[in-house]
């Protein structure tokens, strides 16, 4: 399971939804939101 910093946790979490993106320059990303606030998360690779 793929995980993000959650900014308005303030900790690690397990990305719900997680949809594999690519940035402008090609690397690859993961976005999804939190499972406890709903917040979208973001994490640069491991894509």
């Amino acid at each position: 399971m793929p995980e993000a910093y959650c900014f308005k946790c303030r900790t690690k979490r397990t990305i719900r939804n997680a949809t594999a993106t690519r940035l402008k320059n090609g690397r690859p990303a993961t976005q999804g939101v939190c499972p406890v606030c709903g917040t979208k998360v973001f994490r640069i690779g491991k894509g």
